[in-house]
Formats: C-alpha cells, structure tokens, sequence
C-alpha cells in the first residue's frame, strides 16, 4: 500500500477544472443527473405541497367517493403494477444506458487530469466495448445489492472495492469481468478508509451545495469531485504498477 495525499490530489483536481472547464462543467453535469442532483430541489416541492395539502385538505375528505372493497384491492394491484413496470425500465435504463455513461464520464475525467478532455469520451462506451461494459457494470450493481442485504455496513465497502471499475473499463474496455474486479480491488486494498475521508472532505461543499438548489454543484463541486476522484484512480494505478515492479524485480 502506497501513500497519497487528499491536498495533492484536490490542488490538481483544481488546476485542471480551470484548463478546461466549460467541458467539466457539462460532463459534471451528466454526474449530477446520473447521481439524482436534483434532490435539493424535489425537497422544496414537496415542502410546498404539504404546507398546500394542510390548507385544503379538510375541504375535500368529505368529497372522496366510496369504494368497495373489492375496488380497493384492485386500485392497489394497479399501483404496484404501475411501481413494477417503472421499477423494470429505470433498471433497463441504468443498465443499457447510465451505466456506459458513467464509464465514459469516468475517462473523460481520467484524460482531462493530462489534457483538455473532449465531450466525446463521455459516449466512449458505446463506440468501443458495450457489451463488455455493460455486462460488468451490471454485475458491479448487482453484487453491491446483494452485500448491501447484510446490514448496509458490508454493501458501503464493496461499493469502495468495486469503486475504479468505470475507470479500469474506461481505459480497458475489452477487460474481461474478472480481471476488473480483481484490478479494482487491488488498487483499493488498504485504501477504502483513505478515500472514504476523501469523500467525507467534501461534506462542506455539498452542504453549500444544497443551499444553492444544487446550481454550485453543476458549476463547480461535481467536476471538482470527478478530478480528484480521477486523480485517486491514477495515483493508485501508478502504486499499483510500482509494486508489481518491484516483486517482478526481486524475482
């Protein structure tokens, strides 16, 4: 396990956004949308339709129709019909669709810390590799559903495990599934509590974030967060390689 610094990768993280940062904003953008940036704002919608529900909602209890209960069950299978087929499609469009986004936002990211990055990247995946990419990503979704059964704790720390997998594809993307997996948590072996700190360093910014309705956040905290997040993965990459070097080099 090598040593890095949350500065150093925050300070380039900086240097970078300003170098090309109108495509970082956009891509940032992208981040924000895949990751449900717009919670500060369906948080205010619904405060507002509570204080509105409490004004009127006495004047129209008494105009609800009877249903029987018969009507009742059927109303209910109907919603969860409706929740099952909404729940299918937002699964398929994770799958076929945000997933491969990610990977190509992630080498967007990767290749703007050494040059100005093209918007281009971000649809990487779907040029080179989709199959590849969407197969392993979907089995990264899964197995961190399936650690995330056991009490949550089990699930945060797969997720850190499994965490340079869009990277490792966005450079690799005819890497086959076990291969990275296994680079991934090679990279993050020793390192998931430095980069959990790493996250937890952004707290302030997200908080300020929330108070700008999320506008701070598409202009400056996510393509922020993406470099440095970008800069882990090519610190680790580097140690990585340096260690297998070296047990090349005593063989």
């Amino acid at each position: 396990m090598g040593t890095w610094s949350r500065k150093g990768l925050k300070e380039k993280a900086k240097i970078r956004l300003k170098a090309n940062y109108w495509k970082a904003v956009l891509v940032g953008l992208l981040a924000v949308l895949i990751g449900g940036g717009g919670s500060a704002a369906s948080g205010v919608s619904s405060g507002v339709q509570s204080s509105s529900t409490d004004v009127i909602g006495d004047s129209i209890v008494n105009r609800i129709p009877y249903i029987s209960p018969a009507g009742t069950i059927m109303i209910i299978l109907f919603a969860l019909a409706v929740a099952c087929i909404a729940i299918a499609i937002a699964i398929v469009l994770n799958v076929l669709l945000i997933n491969p986004l990610e990977i190509g936002r992630a080498r967007f990211f990767h290749r703007d810390l050494e040059e100005n990055a093209e918007i281009k990247e971000v649809c990487f995946t779907f040029d080179r590799g989709y199959k590849n990419g969407v197969k392993i990503m979907f089995f990264r979704d899964l197995y961190t559903v399936l650690w995330s059964l056991l009490f949550i704790i089990p699930g945060i720390v797969k997720s850190y495990e499994y965490r340079m997998i869009p990277y490792i594809l966005g450079e690799n993307p005819d890497m086959n599934r076990e291969q990275a997996f296994a680079m991934s948590k090679q990279m993050m072996d020793g390192n998931k509590w430095n980069t959990f700190v790493l996250d937890l360093s952004f707290i302030l910014w997200d908080l300020l974030g929330a108070c700008t309705m999320g506008i701070l956040h598409v202009f400056y905290i996510e393509p922020y967060k993406r470099l440095t997040d970008a800069g882990l993965y090519q610190t680790l990459k580097e140690q990585m390689i340096a260690r297998t070097e070296n047990v090349v080099g005593e063989q």
